[in-house]
């Protein structure tokens, strides 16, 4: 498949050392669309859809958020935190917009799963339906996100 080239300097920015360290696909060797195209089957497979994951892992965020660095519980089901780092960083996708460095971590207290990721994350999967690469530093497996979010 020829890739034009908006798409190429998607891949590109999404390599080790360009927006970030690690980059953004880890060891997964597939073009981002195969990557984006499988992580949507498996959410319809589970009955929910990337917007319906990020609206979950944004309203939690919005909790860690005012908590100053502190774990908080969330309706008695879930504690989240956040851990800010200087910076911010882009999207690899072409529209405007930065997004604060940090990782957010929700915990299902029932199950004791949780889940690590930063606000481009959300961003990633609402806009994109892109929960990077397995392998990438911070992958959100769409089966992990149900099972923390929803179970």
């Amino acid at each position: 498949m020829k890739q034009t080239p908006q798409e190429l300097a998607v891949q590109a920015k999404m390599q080790p050392g360009m927006l970030t360290h690690q980059g953004f696909l880890g060891e997964d060797d597939r073009h981002y669309h195969e990557i984006i195209a499988d992580d949507l089957e498996t959410l319809e497979k589970l009955g929910i859809s990337a917007e319906a994951v990020a609206d979950k892992l944004e309203t939690l965020a919005a909790q860690a958020f005012e908590a100053d660095g502190y774990p908080v519980r969330v309706d008695e089901k879930f504690e989240v935190s956040y851990q800010s780092f200087r910076g911010k960083i882009a999207c690899p996708f072409p529209h405007p917009g930065v997004y604060g460095k940090g990782e957010i971590t929700i915990k299902n207290l029932g199950n004791q799963k949780e889940l690590k990721f930063t606000p481009l994350n959300i961003h990633l999967i609402r806009e994109h339906g892109f929960f990077e690469g397995k392998g990438s530093a911070h992958r959100l497996e769409p089966q992990m996100c149900w099972e923390v979010l929803w179970k």
